[in-house]
């Protein structure tokens, strides 16, 4: 039985730790433009059918951006939620259109990961973990902004 228990204890240690990567986290002023319309990004269509329709409408604003796991328009990532950890810090960010590589998110979700460094390392190496979408505001029924 000691045997059993310390390999579920392994299982799940291991669980915890693929479920955790690190990727490059770059910004982008245009995240940062509540005015933008939704119809610029990848996951517009996903977005809008809960009634959003420009980036200072979606709950978690500023804290959006693009991710390598949006894949294209309207991909099954769409509106997913991440938490991203800079040293001590960690911000959720939602994402909401493409990217190459890692995440490119809000210059003030960036600063704020970066203890207002952004501008000065550009891109920095995170640690990130998927969450549930209702950590960046969204849900089962999202509450559609006024």
């Amino acid at each position: 039985m000691q045997l059993c228990g310390i390999g579920a204890l392994f299982a799940l240690c291991i669980s915890v730790t693929l479920a955790q990567t690190i990727e490059s986290v770059s910004y982008d002023d245009a995240y940062g433009d509540g005015t933008q319309s939704l119809d610029t990004v990848a996951c517009s269509e996903t977005l809008e059918s809960y009634g959003y329709t420009d980036f200072k409408s979606l709950p978690n604003f500023p804290y959006i951006g693009g991710a390598s796991v949006v894949t294209g328009f309207d991909a099954p990532a769409c509106g997913s939620c991440w938490n991203l950890t800079y040293g001590s810090t960690t911000i959720s960010v939602l994402a909401i259109d493409s990217a190459g590589n890692g995440f490119n998110i809000a210059l003030a979700a960036m600063n704020n990961l970066t203890n207002n460094q952004a501008m000065f390392y550009g891109r920095v190496n995170a640690t990130v973990t998927s969450v549930d979408a209702s950590v960046c505001g969204l849900g089962q029924a999202p509450v559609i902004p006024n």
